[in-house]
């Protein structure tokens, strides 16, 4: 594997391991703050940081941007919160998170395939498997689960979308700088939810400690987290990315056994174990993209 490859598959997993920290950083929040709310801010506080970024260093430019590629990478990130926080209202926050979390890889990769033409290999799909496998065991463990056929849809819808975002942001890499895309991706997708900054209640954010948590949720796992992530798709082909994110919910328990005191369970333990598996078996291995994929600069969104 040359070295930008492995600086790419240190980008992702550095991402998912901000990312892990947002359900622990949720769970110093004050009671009132809903899910909902939280995740409109997240946006609005994480797209305005990458934008000021991007405007400091002076990448963002006003031409050149696919009008496809960009509408779509929006469209996914506002996309995203929408079905996910709509899938775990109807079918809860273990089978809805599972359903988003498993499905991304997956669609990831036929997306890839289907748009980009990158075509993913056994390691690929048996790290894949080791790790959607263990991230059911790890959230999926404990307490009644309920199925809705309609919060699933939306669940898969949010794993589509986190995907379609990949595929989108890959797309724009080839034209624009990453801090722009990512500024760009979220600042606009955090315009599309601020109407529902009116419906939600937002006094939470007047105490210091809602405050630190909107910030850290905006700052770290948003800004920081996805200003990461940008640069690891410059090298890794977009379905690798996104099950390397998988290190996500695997850093989100430990967390919740160290700092939350959490009980580990023998499922948990397993699931933890298949995660870390599937990682050691993605990061051993590169994909191999077709020499006329590697070498081309369109893609169907682009065009």
């Amino acid at each position: 594997m040359t070295g930008n490859g492995m600086r790419g598959f240190g980008f992702v997993l550095a991402a998912a391991l901000c990312w892990g920290t947002t359900g622990t950083a949720q769970a110093f929040a004050p009671e009132s703050a809903t899910p909902l709310a939280v995740g409109a801010m997240r946006l609005l506080i994480g797209g305005s940081a990458l934008l000021l970024l991007a405007l400091g260093r002076r990448q963002l430019h006003w031409r050149g941007w696919p009008p496809s590629a960009t509408a779509t990478v929006i469209g996914a990130i506002a996309g995203y919160q929408l079905f996910f926080f709509a899938g775990v209202a109807r079918t809860g926050v273990a089978v809805g998170t599972v359903v988003a979390i498993g499905s991304a890889p997956v669609l990831a990769g036929l997306m890839g395939l289907l748009l980009l033409g990158e075509r993913p290999t056994r390691r690929w799909l048996m790290a894949t498997l080791l790790a959607v496998a263990g991230c059911t065991l790890l959230i999926a463990t404990g307490g009644d689960l309920q199925i809705d056929l309609p919060g699933v849809i939306l669940a898969v819808g949010a794993g589509g979308s986190y995907a379609l975002y990949t595929i989108a942001s890959k797309d724009l890499l080839r034209v624009q700088p990453p801090d722009a895309v990512t500024a760009v991706a979220f600042f606009g997708g955090a315009l599309l939810l601020t109407p529902l900054l009116f419906f939600v209640d937002l006094t939470w954010l007047a105490q210091p400690r809602g405050m630190l948590v909107a910030l850290h949720l905006g700052l770290v796992t948003t800004a920081l987290a996805y200003m990461l992530y940008i640069r690891g798709l410059m090298t890794l082909p977009t379905a690798t990315a996104v099950t390397l994110a998988l290190a996500e919910p695997l850093t989100a328990a430990t967390l919740g056994i160290v700092v939350l005191g959490e009980r580990l369970t023998i499922p948990a333990l397993f699931g933890m174990l298949l995660i870390f598996a599937g990682l050691i078996a993605l990061t051993s291995g590169a994909w191999r993209l077709r020499p006329a994929v590697a070498q081309s600069t369109k893609s169907t969104l682009h065009r």
